[in-house]
């Protein structure tokens, strides 16, 4: 893209949906977000639900693959325990997905192979 040009993208903050964002680790394998929803002045938001994320990460061959999946929880604790549930769910999900694209790139790869290539066109 020329210099010139910008994408259309739209950098506004949505004001109505904010959350205070804090972290909680076992400094092995989990990391929990908490997602506090708060007002456009940073007060708490008691009217919206607070959000906890679970995150971690496979080592894989090709290095770190991050898996995360939204934990069904009202407090750190139920989040905590509903952690190694959701992870499972997660890395389920990348794997169906990940096969998924492999069987897409290996349709991909036999419809290439059979084209039919004629000398002189």
């Amino acid at each position: 893209m020329p210099v010139d040009q910008t994408p259309d993208i739209d950098f506004s903050v949505d004001r109505n949906n904010l959350y205070l964002e804090e972290g909680f680790t076992d400094m092995k394998v989990a990391s929990i977000r908490r997602m506090t929803p708060v007002k456009p002045d940073g007060s708490p938001d008691p009217s919206r639900q607070t959000v906890f994320i679970g995150q971690t990460q496979l080592m894989t061959p090709d290095g770190p693959l991050p898996i995360q999946n939204q934990l069904a929880a009202a407090t750190l604790g139920e989040a905590i325990a509903k952690f190694p549930a959701a992870m499972a769910e997660a890395m389920q999900h990348v794997i169906q997905e990940l096969r998924r694209m492999e069987q897409m790139h290996e349709q991909q790869k036999r419809q290439d192979d059979s084209r039919i290539i004629v000398p002189g066109r």
